[in-house]
């Protein structure tokens, strides 16, 4: 569908699992980051940005090299000095916020970024926008106070169910992924941090009244995590969401935070990602809606079908009417016949097709075709704009 609908492309004279991102499917994607930055903005998060590259060392102390080394790429050598392409951004926002000390009146400090990372990836595992090799994430970082770090993660989960229900999904899975406790050696910390961690989570989930399955040896290196899965709608899991507790990297970098009592405190951190990256959560929208993108975030949203020559001055006065009123029209002034016109629209899946011919012309109207419901007639192009505006508005997802 992606390459049917000319939203993206992997090119193999650039390499497997690597994303082209093609005008249409650059439109929705712009459309999904727009709405996410402004709900970060209203939820208390700050935006930042990092390199896509940096010091290797950087990734010695994060513990990166240890424990992650074999889903990195080979470090670069910049003017004898190590460098390696991020394949996490967690190291970069704490360079940020470790970049002048805090008072326990800053916290919670909320860092988030559209970050593209790099993971080595082996070609028999890549599949489509699913697994990659570069991709996007919508990566948050939250520092904070022991006694704030239940609200934060409950306050995570209810932005991702806010994410869910905004793009229609309705039905998800949550699972509590803890460390295998009988290999230590493939985790940093302590059994007594990670067991107060895997408290706090399901702790959290209880609170919120929330059913979760517990899997042993699906957390990250660096401390245990919640997984919200969108099941989409032929019933099929996606791994999106993650909420992952982290008590080590602060330790590694040696954060800190002035207390109330004026003594210096190691800040607890949170790592999330809601949509887990860009490109998953694109092919999951694709898969989901089998491409037939609600009208919102349909890269056209319109297509007016002159039935002639004859009426191509309407139809332009159309297709400016609606673009006027920031809907996405398409002319098809091909010089085809009608139902050609539209059998590509609907094999395009634009949601509405307007035909225009010499009777809507003189009448100052449109016959309105859906997708999926047929020809719903005549009616007056003012009427269809507010139509068509009232159902972005609402971002209905049928």
């Amino acid at each position: 569908l992606g390459v049917e609908l000319d939203l993206f492309r992997i090119e193999e004279e650039a390499g497997p699992g690597l994303i082209f991102w093609h005008a249409k499917g650059g439109l929705i994607r712009k459309i999904v980051e727009d709405w996410l930055r402004e709900e970060l903005l209203k939820r208390g998060y700050d935006l930042v940005f990092t390199p896509h590259i940096m010091r290797l060392d950087l990734w010695k102390t994060s513990g990166h090299t240890g424990y992650y080394r074999d889903s990195m790429f080979g470090p670069i050598e910049v003017e004898k000095a190590d460098y390696q392409l991020k394949p996490m951004n967690c190291p970069g926002h704490i360079l940020i916020y470790k970049s002048r000390l805090h008072s326990y009146r800053d916290l919670p400090v909320r860092l988030a970024e559209l970050g593209t990372v790099y993971r080595y990836e082996r070609s028999g595992v890549l599949h489509g926008l699913m697994r990659v090799r570069g991709f996007t994430q919508d990566d948050a970082h939250i520092f904070c106070m022991p006694s704030q770090i239940e609200s934060e993660v409950e306050a995570c989960v209810d932005f991702a169910f806010a994410v869910m229900k905004n793009f229609g999904f309705d039905k998800f899975e949550v699972e509590l992924s803890d460390w295998d406790a009988r290999h230590p050696e493939n985790y940093a910390g302590k059994s007594e941090d990670w067991h107060r961690a895997t408290a706090a989570l399901a702790a959290t989930m209880k609170h919120l009244n929330i059913p979760y399955k517990t899997i042993p040896g699906e957390a990250a290196f660096y401390g245990p995590k919640i997984d919200v899965k969108l099941i989409d709608a032929i019933g099929r899991p996606w791994q999106l969401t993650t909420v992952q507790f982290d008590f080590n990297l602060p330790a590694r970098f040696g954060l800190q935070y002035v207390a109330e009592d004026g003594a210096k405190h190691q800040p607890l951190m949170v790592h999330r990602a809601l949509l887990g990256s860009v490109e998953r959560f694109f092919g999951t929208l694709i898969e989901h809606y089998a491409g037939a993108f609600p009208l919102w975030l349909a890269p056209v949203q319109v297509e007016i079908c002159p039935v002639s020559e004859k009426v191509a001055d309407y139809a332009k006065h159309v297709a400016e009417t609606l673009k006027r009123h920031n809907l996405r029209a398409h002319l098809d002034d091909r010089n085809e016949k009608l139902p050609a016109k539209i059998r590509d629209a609907q094999l395009q899946k634009i949601p509405y097709m307007l035909v225009v011919g010499a009777k809507e012309a003189e009448a100052g109207t449109v016959s309105v075709r859906h997708r999926a419901k047929g020809d719903l007639g005549p009616k007056p192009l003012a009427e269809v704009v507010e139509t068509l505006q009232r159902e972005v508005d609402t971002r209905a997802t049928s």
